[in-house]
């Protein structure tokens, strides 16, 4: 049956893709059968592949009907690799230039002029393949183009040369200042991507520090690319919206005169036209858009931007989808766990996802054995003299010096029942289960009188701080103020710190006016200097990825820090150059601040409240330990300065811990009433401008933040999660976002777990390619049912496989037709990268 199976599975691929096996509105059918083979499975037979030409083929035809590609077909239990030679023969006897190889589960595409079979999900649609067929890659073309550091420049001012300001020495120096000329060390990245295409290489990595100028340096390839027409299209991935905004924004501006540059989203109908096409993964991830919406032949060079989030979890089966050349860009750097032990490590600890993250980079880009194809570190920036290190302040209070040790902070109070408690809070805690109204006082206090001043006003530094969650923002900010108030009055009216998240109206405009020195106007420290008067933000997780602001002086650290990956970034926001003088308006001004080291950034300070620092092993030294003021005691309940201060009632943790006491008999008329809420749910998150606009901009977390709020649970109408379930015949437990998705018509409709579970699978063998080709119906037994069975995965964690010799689920002898391999592979992967909640049956 595996013949028939990978048969069925190849039609319904190819009519999804838009292929046509009979005439349809007008137009002719463009897939032809080898003869003697019909669309009826039944009449196939059980030796399906020994009809006559000896194997089943679909050629597939262009809009002319001329022959155009070859599709070879394989049964399941065989490796499609293995009719690659036959494929090519019978492709070049019908002079048709590309080859689709396929079992049905895993499918290669191959140009035959220009290099490999890559893999694929999907087959492409007719109209991408007949563009792909007008494009003629040439790498001798792109390994042999002259990339000298005016290779932007000569896009902006092609006769740059011939300027005064350049010809006049005097004026040189501040002349290329405003061009973007490139760095020694991009123009070695450049170089070093040439050298791998020369040997062979169609994937790249870009390991460059925060403040590298990796835009910049994304900005030449693409440029390298384009000119030599070694791509038609260029797709940029990246994990933020605000780095989608600051991607395009650069992009029109370094290639102006050279590229259409688009954002997927404001230019859906007409992408096509665009050069460079620029979105978030998560939007392409919903309900697999990029699967619906794109061909794998779309693009021919895709870039990840900081590719260590971009392409994580299931985000890397969009940038694995296309076919062509791949580069990612990232500021994590492998030898940043290099004393971090894997054999100790659990999954609990955050190094080992990190770990194993970073692994998984370096493994899609080709980079296996931990050298990428260019690196340069913040050492070699600070070496060089194009970023800083940072003035670490190593600051712990005395609840947060107990809380980092192994005993935790204990703490003593009444509960509601008016008896006598203590309780252990540990690092994880803060913030989370209690807080201490002192322990943030002490923080900004402390902070503001130690941060870097501003050399041309003197007042604070522009600064960032990172909290634990949105409240801790909020408290943080109104500390800060109050604060900032009584050392400079009347100078602020509660606009020195302001929140920076998800939950404020306007935030990823904030952090851009920030950026800009304009965020609530300017300063009124000193007339005629165009720095922002707001000199806080206070931010969770918004301004650490890309966030380009070069004269940031303070960074606060108020908040724990378990991911590598993420330390790197905040650390990354304060490395950059900057000259303050940039800011000044009139030659008056000017003149009273001559240029000098003293308005130059040469240092910034890092606020280090919980030993994030010393818990990732650092080289920096502490340069500045500071003895705080000290508390009157832990007291009890809410006596003690450092005392935590106990929140009452419950505190809502999301919505997997929701549940409703209601009683509901569900019969034909209890079902039509819940399908009338549906409806009823949906005009009301429908007619909400706030979630109508947050889905739009796919910001997800505000969206199920509000509807958590604003809609669940109000006596008007007593929406909640579990009424919404019961309300949609689904056969497993829908997400609150895909039910939102559903309502926007985002998807379609509902996925099956079947369907959920075949394209997870599909993402997995496109990721492995194993060689095992018989084994892939065994596998993907195993993968459903560790998937899908809590059971199963007990008994596979545990290692007592004997118990499934009476498992339903999974047969002994099916696992033992899993390679050996593959049974440690499998429960890796579904543990990183597919979420069990998804396929849990919901009754």
């Amino acid at each position: 049956m595996s013949e028939a199976a990978a048969r069925v599975k190849i039609n319904r691929l190819l009519e999804k893709a838009g292929w046509r096996f009979f005439a349809e509105d007008g137009k002719p059918a463009n897939v032809q059968l080898e003869p003697s083979v019909t669309l009826n499975i039944s009449e196939l037979g059980d030796d399906f592949e020994n009809v006559q030409k000896g194997f089943i083929d679909f050629l597939l035809l262009d809009e002319n009907g001329s022959p155009f590609i070859v599709l070879e077909a394989k049964s399941e239990d065989k490796n499609p690799l293995v009719g690659k030679e036959q494929a090519r023969r019978y492709a070049r006897s019908q002079n048709c230039r590309f080859v689709i190889l396929s079992n049905g589960s895993q499918h290669y595409y191959w140009d035959l002029d220009h290099g490999n079979p890559n893999p694929i999900t999907t087959f492409p649609t007719p109209d991408s393949a007949s563009a792909r067929r007008k494009f003629v890659p040439n790498p001798q073309a792109l390994i042999d183009e002259k990339v000298g550091d005016d290779y932007i420049v000569l896009t902006q001012m092609s006769n740059y040369a011939n300027q005064a300001a350049w010809q006049n020495e005097s004026e040189r120096e501040d002349f290329i200042k405003k061009l973007p000329f490139l760095r020694p060390y991009q123009l070695k990245a450049i170089h070093a991507l040439q050298r791998a295409v020369k040997g062979g290489r169609d994937r790249f990595l870009f390991e460059m520090a925060t403040g590298t100028g990796k835009t910049l340096t994304a900005a030449a390839v693409i440029k390298l690319f384009l000119r030599t027409k070694n791509a038609r299209r260029v797709l940029f991935l990246v994990d933020r919206l605000e780095l989608e905004q600051q991607a395009i924004k650069a992009f029109k501006k370094l290639l102006r005169d050279d590229c259409h540059t688009f954002i997927y989203k404001q230019n859906r109908k007409d992408w096509q036209h665009a050069d460079i096409v620029v979105t978030t993964v998560q939007s392409l991830q919903v309900d697999n858009k990029y699967r619906r919406l794109f061909s794998p032949t779309d693009f021919d060079l895709v870039i990840s931007d900081e590719a260590h989030r971009s392409i994580s979890g299931n985000a890397r089966a969009v940038f694995d989808y296309f076919v062509g050349y791949k580069l990612g860009l990232t500021a994590t750097p492998r030898d940043y766990l290099k004393n971090f032990d894997e054999v100790d490590a659990t999954i609990h600890d955050p190094r080992a996802v990190e770990r194993r993250l970073l692994r998984d980079t370096y493994r899609t880009f080709g980079c296996e054995s931990g050298e990428p194809t260019f690196r340069y570190s913040l050492l070699d920036g600070v070496r060089e003299g194009y970023l800083i290190n940072p003035t670490v302040v190593d600051a712990r209070t005395d609840v947060t010096t107990q809380i980092l040790s192994d005993e935790g902070f204990v703490a003593a109070f009444t509960d509601v029942e008016g008896e006598e408690r203590e309780e252990a809070y540990r690092k994880r805690d803060f913030e989370k289960r209690f807080y201490a109204e002192a322990t943030n006082q002490v923080f900004c206090k402390v902070f503001l009188e130690n941060a870097l001043r501003d050399p041309v006003s003197r007042e604070i530094g522009k600064s960032i701080v990172f909290a634990v969650s949105q409240n801790h923002a909020a408290k943080l900010v109104q500390i800060l103020n109050e604060i900032a108030d009584k050392m400079y009055p009347g100078k602020y009216q509660s606009d020195f710190a302001v929140q920076v998240t998800s939950q404020v109206a306007d935030a990823q405009q904030f952090t851009v006016n920030f950026a800009n020195n304009n965020l609530l106007g300017w300063t009124k420290f000193l007339g005629g200097y165009r720095s922002s008067k707001a000199r806080v933000c206070v931010t969770v997780g918004m301004m650490t990825t890309g966030y380009d602001c070069t004269d940031v002086l303070n960074i606060g650290l108020f908040r724990p820090i378990f991911s590598p990956t993420d330390f790197v970034q905040i650390k990354g926001r304060g490395t950059r150059r900057h000259d303050f003088r940039q800011e000044l308006v009139g030659e008056n001004l000017k003149r009273d601040f001559p240029e000098s080291d003293e308005t130059k950034k040469s240092a910034f300070k890092l606020f280090d409240f919980f030993a994030n620092c010393e818990y990732f092993e650092t080289e920096f030294n502490y340069d500045e330990v500071l003895k705080l003021p000290q508390g009157r005691g832990s007291g009890e309940g809410n006596g003690g300065d450092n005392g935590p201060i106990r929140r009452d009632g419950y505190e809502y943790l999301g919505e997997d811990i929701l549940s409703t006491i209601e009683e509901e008999t569900i019969g034909p008329r209890g079902m039509k009433v819940d399908r009338m809420l549906f409806e009823r749910f949906g005009e009301t998150v429908r007619g909400d401008a706030a979630i109508a606009a947050a889905v739009e901009n796919g910001e997800w977390e505000r969206v199920l933040d509000h509807v958590n709020r604003e809609v669940f649970d109000k006596p008007e109408d007593y929406y909640n999660l579990d009424k919404l379930r019961r309300a949609v015949d689904a056969d497993r437990r829908l997400t609150l976002r895909e039910i939102l998705e559903k309502i926007f018509d985002l998807i379609p409709e509902f996925k099956s777990k079947g369907d959920l579970l075949e394209e997870e699978f599909a993402k997995f063998l496109a990721d492995y390619e194993p060689e095992e080709a018989s084994a892939i119906p065994a596998m993907r037994s195993y993968f459903e049912a560790y998937l899908t069975s809590d059971r199963i995965r007990a008994i596979i964690d545990e290692k007592q496989y004997a118990e499934l010799a009476t498992e339903p689920a999974l047969s002994l002898a099916t696992f033992s037709a899993v390679p050996e391999k593959y049974r440690r592979l499998i429960p890796d992967y579904i543990r990183d990268y597919v979420s069990l909640n998804r396929f849990a049956p919901y009754p």
